[in-house]
C-alpha cells in the first residue's frame, strides 16, 4: 500500500520527481539569498519564502542549513568547473590564452562561496579544499606541459595564491579593474605552464 502511494502521480510527477524538484527549488533560491545577505545572514525561513515553499519542505531535504549551504556548494562548484574548462579548451593550444581564457570565466556566484563558505563548519571546509583539489588538478590537465609531473602541493599552492587575489580583490570593491585582477592572477597562474626542471645528477 505504501508503494502504491509514493509512487502515484500527481499532474504528471511522481512524488520523487515533485521531491527532487523542490529540492533544486531551494538550492536556487539559496544561491540567491547567500548572494544578497551572506550564509550567516541567510534563514531557513528566508531561503523558503525565496523558494516559495514552506519550512516543512525545507526539512525534507535538508537536516540544517549547514548541508543546504554544502550542496549550494557543490552545485556552484560544478557549474564554474564546467566553465573554466569550456573557456580553457576553446582558447587554443597557447598556455597563457587558456590561463586568461579560465581566469576570466569566473563567475560572481564562485567570488560570493569565497568568503561565504570557509570557516562555517570542519564538513563545510573539507567540501571547500577538496574542491580546491579537483580545481588545481583540471586546471594543470589544460594549461600544464604534456610532460608536467602531476604535482599535487604546486597545484595546491597556484590555486590558493590565485584564490587570495581573488578575496583581495573583492574586499578592495572589486579594485582595480578586473582586468588587472586577472593579469595578476594570471603571473602566478602560469607557473604551471613552465616544464618541469631536470634534476641535476651528480
Amino acid at each position: 500500500m505504501t508503494a502504491e502511494i509514493s509512487s502515484r502521480s500527481y499532474r504528471g510527477q511522481s512524488q520523487e520527481q515533485r521531491r527532487a524538484e523542490r529540492r533544486a527549488r531551494l538550492i536556487a533560491a539559496a544561491i540567491a539569498v547567500y548572494g544578497e545577505r551572506g550564509y550567516q545572514g541567510a534563514t531557513v525561513k528566508g531561503v523558503c519564502e525565496a523558494a516559495g515553499l514552506t519550512e516543512r519542505y525545507f526539512y525534507e531535504s535538508f537536516v540544517n542549513s549547514e548541508a543546504l549551504l554544502i550542496d549550494c556548494f557543490h552545485l556552484v562548484t560544478a557549474r564554474v568547473m564546467g566553465e573554466i574548462v569550456r573557456a580553457g579548451e576553446g582558447a587554443g593550444r597557447g598556455s597563457v590564452a587558456r590561463s586568461r581564457a579560465m581566469l576570466q570565466r569566473e563567475s560572481r556566484m564562485a567570488r560570493v562561496f569565497l568568503v561565504e563558505i570557509r570557516g562555517v563548519s570542519r564538513a563545510v571546509d573539507q567540501a571547500f579544499d577538496t574542491s580546491l583539489r579537483a580545481i588545481g588538478q583540471e586546471v594543470a590537465r589544460l594549461v600544464g606541459p604534456a610532460e608536467a609531473v602531476d604535482d599535487e602541493l604546486l597545484q595546491a599552492g597556484v590555486v590558493g595564491g590565485v584564490i587570495s587575489i581573488a578575496l583581495r580583490w573583492i574586499e578592495n570593491d572589486y579594485q582595480p579593474p578586473v582586468e588587472q585582477a586577472v593579469d595578476s592572477a594570471l603571473r602566478l597562474g602560469t607557473v604551471l605552464a613552465k616544464p618541469p626542471r631536470k634534476r641535476r645528477t651528480s
